[in-house]
């Protein structure tokens, strides 16, 4: 399940997209900024979530929801500012790297604390990245270290033992990271919350109860969490006042909920218990002109995996006039006009547009690859034709797994009617769950064509591209195609030090995946949302964890 000398993360990134209930053209700013919660001299913000989390251990961790949960309590050895730039957190100061590039040596700072009131040290990073490699633990992100770290690839594979991971402690406030391959990408790696460090004393004094409540954890973030399980729909953010820059939290109390209805949205925010509430479809477009209307540019893209072989049995999809076939049938443009309505735009390729960019000329990534896999629906119903012929069948069913977001919902309806509307004897059957239990069924591959997302972990386009090679973690559709996997992997070692090779190989290599259609990409996602002219400071990020909200505050 693990790939060898490459790093991914996955993150499966999850958008608190919902709709808004129609209500007519009149601005919503005055509805919004009525009451929002402030207790005598005490800051209080009011904001919404997608979906519940499904886990607050940093070493467990797989998903957008935990991640953006996760960075709100505990922080790393660095963290994204405002404009996505990697700041200290933990760390004293920037790292010293060595003339060969693959030695790390990072000063902590004196003053970081856990909520309990212990320092936080060197030693904690140690116990945690030793804790994800581990193959006891079963950490699904132990790929990031997986040909990263010196020694992780061997110790994944039970060949050597945690204790030798290339990371050391060489006292309390200084530690040493010790890579495979130079990795360009590394020091903004270092802010993703699989890094975060873990207290060996209190964790391992909780045993199997860590994290799974918010009683069962301490924090060295800018806040810490309150009355959260697993199941939680509501939960709070509350001031740290032991982070080290406490001073720079302007907010005392962030009170989240689970949202998931439009119309419960739009209530809760025009009756001012919501501070922020996310827009999609005709909602979206109807609040367009609003004072409290925003938009932002994401980079995560969602598209349709297909699973070539489930229980042991190739699918339709192991065949590729099929995967031709469904790719070429949708109308992306209209997908996100229609349903989306948000600033998502249509996709052709894997790697979403400004994220990434030539080192040397700095062209975007998407704009230099072009438009790889674009609608035509006459090609399709050639490709369906072939397929049909080649695999003996006339008519056919197909379950189209999505998850119980108001916007995936409508986006598999839309997915359904494309398809059979235009491929011949096709029946789509749309299997909705929520969302934990989808993720659940993309790990075991129980799946046979998925509407799923993919949300980078550091800036670099490998993050969206390693996904789909032949060993890879996330690889769980059975894709495999070999020139695929040396490009990519020469991009990791070999070319590591030649920039502009190392680029052309990932170009040549998203070229390949779209010839091939190992994934049907289908739009980069944007999000709107009606924001009270109350509360500023929510940071949006590329990459990483979706959100920080260190810099909220409230007039």
């Amino acid at each position: 399940m693990v790939k060898k000398n490459i790093v991914i993360a996955f993150f499966i990134l999850t958008l608190g997209l919902v709709l808004a209930a129609c209500g007519g053209n009149d601005s919503s700013k005055d509805k919004a900024t009525t009451s929002t919660g402030d207790k005598g001299d005490k800051k209080v913000v009011n904001l919404m979530e997608s979906a519940e989390i499904p886990s607050m251990d940093s070493v467990k961790g797989t998903d957008g929801v935990s991640f953006t949960a996760q960075n709100q309590v505990f922080e790393g050895l660095y963290y994204l500012d405002k404009d996505d730039q990697t700041q200290p957190g933990v760390a004293a100061s920037d790292p010293e790297i060595s003339d060969d590039q693959k030695v790390y040596t990072i000063k902590l700072r004196d003053d970081a604390k856990w909520s309990n009131g212990t320092k936080v040290t060197a030693h904690d990073f140690v116990y945690a990245w030793q804790k994800i490699v581990n193959p006891a633990t079963a950490a699904e992100y132990a790929v990031l270290f997986d040909g990263l770290i010196a020694n992780a690839t061997d110790i994944i594979n039970g060949k050597k033992k945690p204790e030798e991971l290339g990371v050391k402690a060489l006292d309390d406030t200084t530690l040493e990271i010790t890579l495979e391959n130079p990795t360009p990408y590394f020091h903004s790696l270092l802010t993703f919350p699989t890094f975060y460090p873990q207290n060996e004393k209190y964790s391992e004094s909780q045993g199997d109860d860590y994290a799974k409540d918010s009683d069962h954890m301490i924090y060295n973030g800018p806040f810490v969490m309150k009355d959260w399980n697993n199941t939680s729909k509501e939960w709070k953010y509350e001031k740290n006042k032991d982070y080290w820059d406490k001073d720079t939290v302007k907010v005392d109390t962030i009170n989240m909920q689970v949202v998931k209805e439009p119309g419960t949205a739009v209530n809760l925010y025009s009756t001012g218990k919501l501070d922020r509430a996310t827009l999609t479809g005709d909602y979206a477009k109807q609040k367009q002109n609003d004072s409290d209307y925003t938009t932002e540019k994401e980079a995560f893209v969602y598209y349709l995996k297909f699973n070539q072989k489930q229980a042991g049995k190739s699918t339709l999809f192991a065949n590729e006039n099929a995967r031709k076939a469904f790719a070429l049938s949708v109308d992306k443009e209209s997908l996100v006009k229609t349903v989306m309505g948000n600033g998502s735009t249509a996709m052709n390729g894997f790697v979403p547009a400004e994220f990434t960019f030539n080192p040397e000329t700095k062209e975007d990534f998407r704009k230099e690859n072009g438009d790889l896999l674009t609608t035509d629906k006459a090609a399709a119903k050639e490709y369906w034709k072939k397929a049909k012929e080649e695999l003996g069948i006339d008519t056919l069913t197909v379950e189209l797994l999505g998850d119980d977001q108001d916007f995936n919902k409508k986006s598999t309806e839309f997915l359904q009617s494309a398809l059979e509307s235009n491929l011949d004897g096709l029946t789509i059957k749309i299997k909705t769950v929520p969302y934990k239990a989808r993720l659940k069924l993309d790990e075991t591959e129980d799946y046979t064509l998925e509407l799923t997302r993919w949300g980078p972990d550091y800036q670099d386009p490998i993050t969206f591209l390693s996904t789909t090679m032949t060993d890879n973690n996330y690889n769980r559709s059975n894709y495999s195609n070999k020139e695929y996997d040396k490009l990519l992997t020469d991009a990791s070692t070999t070319y590591a030090t030649q920039p502009e090779k190392r680029w052309q190989a990932m170009l040549d290599a998203e070229k390949i995946l779209m010839d091939d259609v190992g994934i049907a990409p289908l739009y980069q996602a944007g999000t709107a949302a009606l924001q009270s002219p109350k509360v500023t400071g929510i940071s949006h990020h590329l990459f990483g964890a979706p959100f920080s909200y260190h810099w909220i505050e409230k007039k």
